[in-house]
């Protein structure tokens, strides 16, 4: 194994748990300085006893420029330090918000966009020319529901036919430096974001009106049951782990990863079944065919 200087350094956000954690630990096991980005002093210290030497958790909301700023600064710092490059960049942060899109209350709608996707193109901007330095490449995590579309899912996978795009924008812009832009595109991954899905989503269903409730009600909750039960049949993080690691060493990676159950089957039905018969095999494969109310 390459010492961690050969290796080089890494930036990981979302790292607190799930998805992000196992990538940082992953990376960091593979010899790579790892720079673990959290939002609370608790989590940078729950990975430290995680990790070895190599991880260096460091304070960073990709909704607060001024974080991201900081950030930045103190991990250009580290390298000079430590002569250091930076070769990778993953963007794994992220947040799911589900609600019918009549009555998703428009501030979880922006917050939704403000960190799956203004803030990921901060972090890419404020970086990448500390990527460009080290000649490293950039991983952007979306998710299957980059290339399909949930019922209750408007706010999250539209988040995500949005990063696709950027993605790809921003892969053709850096060809002339030779950046890989690579998306990892996750589906059911069993997570501990998982089991606050219920309680999230009756969360959301109080600021629903009255009226909402008895429109959406019964079949909110039967997605979130049937989204649950799939969640928790998926794959562990460290699958996706494990393509994270394979993307930063293959000589030329490709510039879409699937992974997880799902994720390559749903978007090839999407690409050759008839809209009208995807539309009820979504809406039955989730629960809620039957699950409709009228005021």
């Amino acid at each position: 194994m390459k010492s961690s200087n050969e290796k080089g350094a890494i930036l990981v956000t979302g790292t607190s748990s799930g998805m992000g954690r196992a990538c940082a630990l992953r990376l960091d096991r593979a010899g790579y300085t790892v720079f673990a980005a959290v939002r609370k002093e608790t989590d940078a210290q729950a990975l430290k006893t995680q990790g070895s030497e190599r991880l260096k958790p460091v304070i960073l909301d990709v909704t607060d420029l001024e974080s991201i700023t900081s950030a930045c600064r103190e991990i250009s710092k580290q390298l000079d330090e430590t002569g250091l490059k930076l070769v990778g960049l993953v963007n794994n942060a992220g947040i799911g918000v589900t609600a019918p899109v009549e009555c998703v209350p428009l501030d979880e709608l922006r917050k939704q966009y403000e960190v799956n996707v203004i803030g990921q193109v901060a972090v890419i901007q404020a970086f990448l020319p500390l990527i460009r330095a080290g000649k490293g490449r950039i991983i952007n995590v979306g998710s299957v529901g980059g290339k399909i579309t949930l019922p209750f899912g408007g706010p999250l996978c539209s988040s995500k036919y949005a990063l696709e795009s950027l993605n790809d924008a921003l892969r053709m812009e850096l060809r002339p430096w030779k950046i890989p832009v690579v998306l990892v595109a996750p589906g059911s991954i069993k997570t501990p974001a998982t089991k606050k899905l219920e309680t999230d989503s009756e969360e959301m269903l109080k600021r629903f009106s009255p009226d909402a409730v008895k429109l959406y009600g019964n079949a909110y909750r039967s997605f979130v049951k049937a989204f649950h039960k799939r969640e928790e049949r998926g794959v562990g993080p460290e699958v996706m782990a494990e393509t994270v690691f394979k993307v930063l060493n293959a000589h030329r990676p490709r510039n879409r990863y699937p992974v997880g159950p799902l994720s390559r089957l749903l978007p090839l039905m999407a690409k050759w079944l008839p809209t009208g018969l995807f539309d009820k095999l979504r809406v039955r494969l989730f629960g809620i065919a039957k699950e409709r109310a009228v005021i």
